[in-house]
């Protein structure tokens, strides 16, 4: 499913315009990218949980040429699914 049939799936479920649907997707994303760059977690409970988390330092190897090269440490967001979608999607 990609983001035009995303939209649409919301407008039918929740019986709202596509373009109200759009609105609403495009303001959760927001709202969810903006609370990660805070550091924030957001806890959606039954769904899941968004958070950020940090990555070493750490020393990788060109596959092309073998030279070591070094990977900067980074934060990354992730997703943990909570236990009512897991059990949704079994």
């Amino acid at each position: 499913m990609n983001k035009g049939q995303f939209i649409d799936a919301i407008a039918a479920k929740a019986n709202i315009t596509n373009r109200q649907a759009h609105v609403a997707l495009e303001a959760a994303i927001e709202v969810i990218t903006e609370s990660l760059k805070a550091g924030d977690k957001i806890t959606i409970t039954g769904f899941g949980t968004f958070e950020t988390r940090d990555r070493a330092a750490k020393t990788g190897r060109n596959p092309q040429t073998g030279e070591s090269i070094n990977i900067a440490a980074k934060t990354v967001p992730a997703f943990k699914a909570g236990s009512v979608l897991k059990e949704a999607v079994k």
